[in-house]
């Protein structure tokens, strides 16, 4: 998924607000779904984050065109983890390592085939 940085993304200085890479990898792993047709909320299950870990290496600025890549890096039961990097022409700036968990209501539930079908198709 591409996405430009827009002043609303930046500081004065036209940096990305380092909060904003988050919101760039959330818009991209609903596009997941979007993609496919389908929610990322879907018979009262949909994920949370449980733990994620950001390393930036090198910043955005307003009106580049940035790249968010998703990978799946492992599914279990209740959970997955994703690898989420955001590219500006090819070259690495922010990797995202994020683990969701399912759930139904507000409970952890085995993650049904319904989302399953998004990720295995994403699967490394």
């Amino acid at each position: 998924m591409k996405v430009r940085v827009y002043y609303e993304d930046t500081d004065l200085g036209g940096v990305v607000y380092h909060s904003k890479y988050l919101n760039f990898c959330e818009r991209a792993r609903s596009e997941l779904f979007f993609e496919k047709g389908k929610s990322p909320v879907w018979q009262d299950h949909h994920f949370v984050v449980q733990k994620l870990e950001a390393i930036y290496h090198k910043p955005a600025f307003l009106g580049d065109i940035l790249e968010i890549k998703t990978n799946v890096v492992k599914i279990k039961r209740t959970n997955l983890t994703l690898l989420q990097t955001i590219q500006r022409e090819g070259e690495t700036i922010f990797e995202l390592t994020v683990t969701l968990v399912c759930l139904k209501g507000n409970k952890p539930t085995r993650i049904p085939h319904y989302f399953l079908e998004i990720f295995d198709e994403n699967h490394l």
